[in-house]
């Protein structure tokens, strides 16, 4: 089983924990990662950009004039893509673009994701978050501490000091263990956890 420090807020190393090593520890699958990145990602496009063909511009319902005789080319409504307030050709309509992955796959995909990180030794354990009060100078001086930047914060359950205090600091993002998903863990470039954050994650990452 592996191992990883844990840390108080002020880099000073106070034990070492056991981590699973299914989730934090196993094979890398580069291709399910990609894959489920991909799928989170278009899950979230709405999908409802469109515009006015021909069949939907009001107006139109008569021909422009005759067919013969006027020298002109022969035309049939003034809603044509060709005449101004006609409709657009080819334009854009309304799209489902949500894919699917099987839950098993899911939770492989981000247990390699996870695995990547500790293997890059790009996760940080502090036994809390208790912070006294909300400072988000006092906050941003941990992360200094901690030389970290662009960071994932995972915490077992609501902390309003510690959301409050980060949410203004550039490229942190603070996430609830149960709302942990691929995207953000590959989007950041650092994890920094709590010890009951990473039970809660092995415990809904274990197969």
């Amino acid at each position: 089983m592996a191992t990883i420090d844990v840390f108080d807020l002020n880099k000073t190393k106070v034990s070492v924990m056991d981590i699973s090593d299914d989730v934090f520890n196993t094979e890398v699958r580069e291709y399910l990662i990609h894959e489920a990145v991909k799928i989170q990602l278009a899950n979230r496009r709405a999908g409802t950009v469109a515009v006015k063909n021909r069949a939907v511009v009001s107006g139109g319902g008569k021909k422009p004039f005759r067919q013969k005789g006027t020298g002109q080319a022969r035309q049939g409504c003034i809603r044509a893509p060709h005449y101004p307030g006609g409709g657009v050709a080819f334009g854009p309509q309304p799209k489902v673009y949500n894919l699917s992955m099987n839950k098993k796959a899911r939770k492989v995909a981000i247990r390699s994701a996870l695995s990547l990180l500790f293997k890059g030794d790009r996760i940080t354990v502090v036994n809390n978050f208790d912070l006294e009060k909300i400072s988000t100078k006092s906050f941003a001086n941990v992360l200094n501490k901690f030389e970290l930047a662009k960071t994932l914060l995972i915490i077992e359950s609501e902390n309003k000091n510690l959301e409050l205090s980060a949410r203004n600091i550039k490229n942190v993002k603070v996430l609830k263990a149960d709302a942990l998903n691929i995207f953000d863990v590959m989007k950041f470039q650092h994890i920094m956890m709590t010890q009951d954050a990473v039970k809660k994650v092995e415990g809904a990452l274990t197969v």
